[in-house]
């Protein structure tokens, strides 16, 4: 009964963001504000395009559209809430707000895992199997493929929210982190999270292991077949098809490797700094790559920035 008493139900979360180092909201506000700014930029331009231009109405663009979508709806899930948290001295937030956060967030993760995978087999198939290209990757297909990315990802991010919004938080509710983290929330529950550390393991397995594995195996007989093209421009050709999805996927999952498989700091005088750098870099994280996406596949395609300059060209003149 004395242990129910000391149970105090939480209704709200504070986020520790940069708390402890106020000099450096400032900066970090104008900073993750103008990288928010380029990616709705670049990849609005790049929903436009794959929209209004005909040439690009193919399932790579189709995907590529999807995207960036993914990565506006990623980023607005939990930007707005930072940008908003080093201009508010009390960084709360709502036990419900956190909960969505945390499950548009997650959903949005997850989703660009699969999204990426179907990527993946779209080159496959356009460098393996051209001849039956337009009738494998129809719009009969495409459609349903991207749909069950988004409900994947959505299933998924639901069962972990749920199991981690249904602990019991007691007293200590700082979050130490910029947004709801599903990780950094785990921390506060006062109850064994047993069951939630084996759904994650499962599900970083289905989402992280299995499409790596389908993109490795998918490259590997892309490549092969390349590499059976006589010419060398015959090859230069296609590989640049799937050159920017390539590095788009050696970006996304290298920056996920890099910032959970890095060592842990023995030091208990650093844990501190460590804990910092590890906030700051999965921030980064989730803005390095969206904000990258739209610059690779314009860099490394002609298509698209003939479609990009004939955007503008038309709403100039217009």
């Amino acid at each position: 009964m004395e242990k129910d008493n000391e149970t105090v139900s939480v209704t709200e979360f504070i986020l520790l963001g940069l708390s402890a180092h106020p000099k450096l909201e400032k900066t970090f506000f104008v900073l993750i504000l103008l990288m928010y700014l380029v990616i709705l930029l670049g990849n609005g331009v790049l929903i436009l395009v794959t929209i209004f231009d005909s040439r690009l109405h193919t399932p790579m663009y189709f995907f590529l559209g999807n995207l960036s979508f993914l990565d506006i709806c990623y980023t607005t899930s939990s930007v707005p809430l930072i940008l908003d948290g080093f201009l508010t001295p009390r960084k709360t937030i709502s036990f419900s707000a956190c909960a969505v956060q945390m499950f548009l967030s997650f959903a949005m993760g997850a989703t660009e895992c699969v999204l990426l995978g179907m990527m993946a087999f779209d080159r496959y198939v356009a460098i393996c199997n051209p001849l039956r290209y337009p009738v494998v990757m129809s719009k009969a297909a495409c459609v349903p493929m991207a749909a069950s990315s988004w409900m994947a990802g959505s299933a998924a991010s639901m069962v972990q929210t749920s199991l981690a919004m249904r602990l019991p938080f007691c007293e200590d509710n700082v979050i130490n982190h910029f947004a709801c983290e599903i990780l950094a929330v785990l921390k506060l529950a006062c109850a064994d999270i047993t069951i939630n550390v084996i759904s994650m393991g499962v599900t970083n397995v289905i989402f992280l292991a299995v499409p790596v594995l389908f993109i490795f195996v998918s490259y590997v007989f892309i490549i092969a077949s390349i590499l059976r093209i006589p010419s060398a421009e015959g090859r230069k050709k296609a590989f640049s098809t799937c050159s920017a999805h390539l590095t788009v996927v050696v970006v996304f999952y290298g920056t996920i490797l890099f910032m959970y498989g890095k060592p842990k700091s023995k030091d208990p005088l650093g844990a501190d700094k460590q804990d910092l750098s590890d906030t700051l870099i999965s921030l980064f994280y989730g803005l390095f790559t969206p904000m990258l996406n739209p610059i690779i596949y314009s860099l490394r395609n002609k298509d698209v920035k003939a479609a990009v300059k004939n955007l503008l060209h038309q709403k100039l003149f217009t």
